[in-house]
């Protein structure tokens, strides 16, 4: 009698847990998943970090406007746009900018919360070694650097991409977004934007900075470029409509 009393209370523990983990939000499941060396779990509302810090996931704000959702957001609205991997089907609709809602002080915990921080991590690799040549600055966190060299290595089997691929706009560059006071994702040395020459930027397009202004979809880039990128954890931001189609930002919780 005693034995089965006992199993049954492991039951209800093996259970319990088991109940725990599933309240545990997928976006805050995807982060843990894809930042393990930085992200240990999620209890009571924040995502836990090795360091013993953590961060407030759903601030309780509901209804946000898009311009609130982009200058106040909390972790959960990171998520409330889904990014698909793969051709773009469909001119992305009025204000669906998946990635491009971002919780800033998640990425300053990440990458550096300060330029200098930042620069602490920052590496030199060789952007495609045999069409172009160019050295290039990138954090080494989350083997980001890595990662662009793999990049880099498939797209140098490409010679019919060099153009795309040479003159490189910019990858490390602490600053805020032109026209916001919201940090730039170059200024976490884990994005990099391609040859200026050959994309598009909606602010150059309508030639403003206002996030409410009627924009006209517009893309040159050819869909091996994407593809490649993405199957790394690369996010394009061609696919929203305040598109910009030289920039490619490491985002792999945000994919499949």
């Amino acid at each position: 009698m005693r034995r089965i009393a006992v199993l049954f209370f492991l039951f209800l523990s093996i259970k319990s847990n088991a109940d725990k983990v599933d309240t545990i939000p997928p976006g805050a499941k995807k982060l843990m998943q894809c930042y393990p060396d930085i992200i240990y779990g999620y209890a009571n509302n924040h995502i836990l970090f090795k360091d013993g810090s953590k961060l407030l996931w759903d601030d309780g704000i509901k209804n946000k406007s898009y311009q609130n959702l982009l200058d106040e957001p909390d972790m959960k609205d990171m998520f409330s746009q889904k990014y698909k991997m793969g051709q773009l089907k469909e001119r992305p609709t009025k204000n669906f900018d998946p990635g491009r809602i971002r919780y800033e002080p998640f990425f300053e915990k990440i990458y550096g919360s300060t330029k200098s921080e930042v620069e602490k991590n920052l590496v030199t690799i060789t952007w495609c070694p045999k069409l172009v040549g160019q050295k290039i600055t990138v954090t080494k966190v989350n083997g980001v650097d890595k990662k662009l060299e793999a990049i880099s290595k498939e797209l140098d089997e490409h010679p019919e991409l060099k153009k795309y691929l040479t003159n490189i706009g910019g990858t490390f560059a602490w600053r805020d977004i032109h026209g916001t006071h919201r940090h730039s994702m170059h200024s976490f040395g884990m994005t990099i934007d391609l040859n200026t020459q050959y994309f598009d930027y909606w602010q150059w397009a309508c030639k403003c900075t206002n996030e409410n202004a009627d924009v006209k979809y517009q893309n040159r880039i050819p869909q091996v470029i994407v593809d490649i990128f993405e199957r790394h954890g690369f996010i394009w931001g061609g696919k929203w409509y305040h598109y910009d189609t030289m920039h490619f930002e490491y985002r792999p919780e945000l994919l499949p």
